[in-house]
């Protein structure tokens, strides 16, 4: 039997920069980040008319992204729009997730904590892209069918100005329809909550049982558990891409009856 770090709900913090606290959380998405960047502009200044086989590799998975993306926008053009808050987000995730299953990655420590762990087990973390997700949702939504509009799915302006108009019946037309903004104002908040949570969840909790299962056999037995990570990790990427997708081509739509 070894001895293993079970992780805690929060994450360890393993230094500071000045009053900047640095978790193992951190360090993980950085090294996220940076992967990510380095291999974009070996990408970038790989491109060419005869492409090698790297670049026809990225080129047929982004025709079945587009592909897999455009039953949800219901377009290319919308697609292409969406593509670059989308794609990092899935690819950020996917990448954070897999550099948790890295061998080493709990048993090498600073201190008393591990130096690397799945940035995705951190709330905050998942918390911050959730709002990430959300908000663009709302800044997308206001360039394509205007701030007004898309405000008044939530906050019934025009509706509260014309209901001294029509006397009672009016009032409470309005009265009902801005309780209606209200549940959908506490519906966006429960987009954010969903969101982390989901993602946190799944993460936290396969990272929890890869340190118990290495904490009672070290080799051979998490070998399956390590490789149904990856297979979680990819799915995890892959449904909260799609829900910002949606969440994206929803907010950018017309609100109903605006065409009469």
């Amino acid at each position: 039997m070894t001895e293993a770090h079970i992780p805690t709900f929060a994450p360890e913090v393993i230094g500071h920069i000045g009053s900047v606290s640095i978790t193992n959380t951190m360090i993980n998405a950085w090294i996220a980040m940076i992967i990510f960047l380095f291999f974009g502009l070996f990408l970038v200044k790989r491109i060419a008319l005869r492409p090698g086989r790297l670049q026809n590799g990225c080129e047929y998975f982004l025709e079945g992204l587009f592909g897999y993306l455009d039953q949800v926008t219901g377009g290319r053009k919308e697609t292409l729009r969406f593509l670059p808050i989308v794609g990092s987000v899935f690819f950020f995730i996917l990448l954070s997730n897999w550099l948790g299953l890295i061998p080493g990655t709990g048993s090498i420590t600073a201190g008393h904590a591990p130096l690397l762990r799945p940035a995705n087990t951190d709330l905050n973390l998942t918390v911050a892209m959730a709002l990430v997700s959300v908000i663009a949702s709302h800044i997308f939504a206001f360039g394509t069918i205007g701030f007004f509009a898309h405000a008044n799915k939530f906050i019934q302006i025009g509706t509260l100005v014309k209901a001294v108009k029509h006397g009672p019946i009016g009032i409470f037309t309005a009265l009902v329809e801005c309780m209606v903004g209200i549940i959908e104002i506490v519906g966006e908040m429960a987009k954010v909550v969903s969101l982390s949570l989901r993602l946190f969840g799944n993460i936290f909790a396969g990272e929890v049982l890869i340190s118990v299962i290495s904490s009672l056999v070290a080799f051979l037995v998490p070998a399956p558990f390590m490789l149904l990570e990856l297979l979680v990790g990819l799915i995890q990427a892959s449904v909260f891409a799609m829900l910002t997708t949606v969440y994206l081509t929803v907010a950018t739509s017309a609100p109903h009856g605006a065409e009469q």
